[in-house]
């Protein structure tokens, strides 16, 4: 893909700033619950230091809606970050203030800055161009790193594309080549896992893989409606019945193309407050006081068989409803799978892994995605609007 790439950027002495995703996980106090994603910034951070650079890193963190949340505050993000880096990390609130481009710029080369929360201003969301403007006047060169925000059109990703030369960062770069040469120019088999919830997207994306896919295997909620669409009773499982139509299009498409879309054969089920004790049923046997919370341990031994003779493997949604542990077997079991399989493998989606406790088995896969929702669409689309302003920015002028 034809973009420009921080590899080839002067940063030498020069004000950078990177856009990171730093939109991280919380608990209930509000510390944070998962640093994957600031984990995954560090190898840019890390060539920018080496390079001399004054680094300003530019994120988002949760929806506050363009106001001002002190619970969505970035400073922790910033502290934990110092500790990954073994390097102080300023954190700086007033970003926009008049005087901090003149600040940014007398930094000393190799000091790293956090602004606050992009979407505690309304212009982030809008794409607004003053605000665009704004954050370029805080540095010499862009750098997006932030692959989990691609398919937003926002200032912090797009707008600011045309005030400054603009380059994809180490992690974006790694992110869209591999994903990229999955769906393209995959080694074979090539298999697809989509489990989890929204629905209109997942099944975009399932039916311009059946183009492309040998096997594409359905779990989680996702199939549910499926099942729903072949007219098999499904009980009180969730079901989203305006993609029925859509489903049935997709089904019609896969009986036309040599890939194979498979349904899991047995299912756990429990009633709707899933207070009932765990059973496992065939798929067409759910009664209607009773729903669908997991792939069964026949589904599960099928899917392990199948990923083993894979070649490509892409994943992107959990099999069930992972969060209760008694419902996280098909989930924790895909990716034991997956982890154990010589194919090239790529797992899409911060949900996906959040209930995997298994850290070798994660350094086993081959690319975890810091975006679920973006690296649906880039499969569906080929490209996301932050890759076309990369593309067609400041740098081509």
């Amino acid at each position: 893909m034809s973009i420009p790439q921080l590899k080839d950027a002067e940063v030498n002495g020069k004000r950078v700033i990177v856009r990171v995703d730093f939109n991280v996980s919380l608990t209930a106090d509000k510390a944070i619950a998962n640093d994957s994603r600031i984990r995954a910034a560090v190898p840019t951070i890390h060539y920018l230091l080496k390079q001399h650079a004054k680094i300003i890193l530019l994120s988002h963190l949760g929806r506050p809606n363009g106001e001002v949340d002190p619970a969505l505050t970035l400073s922790g993000v910033a502290k934990r970050l110092s500790e990954l880096l073994a390097k102080q990390v300023s954190f700086v609130d007033s970003y926009l203030d008049p005087h901090a481009s003149q600040a940014m710029n007398a930094l000393a080369p190799g000091s790293v800055v956090l602004c606050e929360n992009l979407r505690f201003n309304p212009g982030e969301e809008l794409n607004d161009v003053a605000f665009a403007k704004q954050l370029s006047q805080l540095g010499d060169i862009f750098v997006n790193d932030a692959f989990g925000t691609a398919h937003r059109a926002h200032a912090s990703t797009v707008g600011i594309t045309a005030f400054l030369p603009s380059y994809a960062g180490l992690l974006f770069w790694r992110e869209i080549s591999m994903i990229g040469d999955a769906v393209t120019k995959p080694k074979r088999p090539l298999v697809v896992v989509i489990g989890g919830g929204k629905t209109p997207e997942k099944i975009r994306v399932i039916e311009k893989l059946l183009e492309t896919a040998n096997t594409i295997y359905l779990g989680g909620a996702i199939a549910n409606t499926f099942f729903a669409t072949w007219g098999i009773g499904v009980g009180v499982s969730k079901v989203d019945h305006e993609m029925i139509e859509m489903a049935r299009n997709v089904l019609w498409k896969a009986t036309r193309v040599p890939a194979q879309l498979l349904l899991p054969a047995d299912v756990i089920v429990s009633n709707a407050e899933r207070t009932t004790k765990p059973m496992v049923l065939p798929y067409n046997q759910v009664p209607m006081g009773l729903g669908i919370y997991d792939i069964g341990p026949c589904a599960q031994e099928e899917l392990n068989g199948i990923i083993q003779k894979a070649g490509t493997i892409i994943w992107n949604g959990p099999m069930g409803l992972y969060e209760d542990a008694r419902f996280a077997a098909g989930t924790i079991k895909t990716c034991e799978s997956i982890a154990k399989s010589k194919s090239v493998s790529i797992v899409g989606g911060g949900d996906t892994i959040t209930t995997i406790t298994d850290e070798q088995a994660l350094k086993s896969i081959d690319l975890i995605s810091t975006g679920g929702g973006a690296m649906l669409e880039f499969i569906e689309k080929g490209t996301l609007p932050a890759i076309a302003a990369l593309k067609n920015g400041f740098h081509s002028a």
